[in-house]
C-alpha cells in the first residue's frame, strides 16, 4: 500500500479524482455521445484498433469508466479487465457485460496479481487523476505489464500534465518510449499536436 493509500485509510478521508470533481456526463448519458457517434456512422472504437495492433491477449482498461474499449476488447477475443474510481461508471459497465470483470480502485494504489500485455489509459485518464499522483499511476500500471508489455496512453495537452512529466514518470517506472502519435488513428506526432498517443515498453522479452 502507497503512503498516500495508507494516509487515506487511516483518516478516512475519500478517494478522489480530478474526474470526480467535473460535471461531465455519467453512466447511460456518458455513453450516450459514443452511440451517436456510432449512429452517424463513424467507428467510436478508434482506441481497441490501436491496441489490437500489438496482438494482446490480455489488455487492463485502466480508467475504464462504462466500460466502452474493455467491452469491444472483449468481443474481439482478449481477456479485458477494467478498472476505475467512479462506482456510477462501472455500474453501467456491468450492465453492459455482467460476465467481465470490473473493479473499483484508485489507479495510483492499484495491486492486481494479474499482469497484462496492454495497459492502456484512454480518454484522458492522465489528465483526470488526483494532482500530484501521476508518477505514482504511471509506476502502478507499469508494475501490471508483463516483461516487454506495452502501456499505451492518449490525452489532451496543454492541460495538466506535460508530456516531459509523463515521459520521465515512464522512465523512473523502467519503461522506454516506443512510439508517439497524435491521434489514435496513429497520425504522426508534430510540435502542434494537441493531443498524444504514448507507447512506452517495459523491458523484458
Amino acid at each position: 500500500m502507497t503512503t498516500a493509500a495508507r494516509l487515506r485509510q487511516r483518516y478516512r478521508e475519500p478517494v478522489t479524482s480530478r474526474w470526480q470533481r467535473t460535471g461531465a456526463p455519467r453512466g447511460d448519458d456518458y455513453d450516450a455521445q459514443w452511440k451517436s457517434l456510432e449512429a452517424s456512422g463513424q467507428d467510436p472504437h478508434g482506441e481497441v484498433a490501436f491496441v489490437m495492433r500489438f496482438a494482446p491477449q490480455s489488455v487492463l482498461d485502466a480508467g475504464c469508466g462504462t466500460g466502452r474499449v474493455a467491452v469491444e476488447l472483449a468481443k474481439r477475443g482478449v481477456t479485458a479487465v477494467g478498472v476505475d474510481l467512479d462506482a456510477g461508471m462501472l455500474e453501467a459497465a456491468r450492465r453492459k457485460a455482467p460476465q467481465m470483470r470490473f473493479i473499483e480502485a484508485d489507479l495510483a494504489a492499484l495491486a492486481l496479481a494479474d499482469r497484462f500485455d496492454v495497459v492502456v489509459m484512454a480518454g484522458n485518464v492522465m489528465i483526470f487523476v488526483e494532482p500530484g499522483t501521476e508518477p505514482q499511476v504511471v509506476a502502478c500500471m507499469a508494475a501490471h505489464l508483463v516483461p516487454g508489455g506495452r502501456l499505451v496512453a492518449g490525452f489532451q495537452l496543454g492541460q495538466t500534465l506535460t508530456l516531459e512529466d509523463y515521459d520521465g514518470a515512464a522512465a523512473a517506472a523502467g519503461l522506454v518510449l516506443d512510439a508517439r502519435y497524435a491521434t489514435w488513428e496513429a497520425d504522426p506526432f508534430t510540435a502542434a499536436a494537441r493531443y498524444a498517443v504514448s507507447v512506452h515498453r517495459a523491458a523484458g522479452a
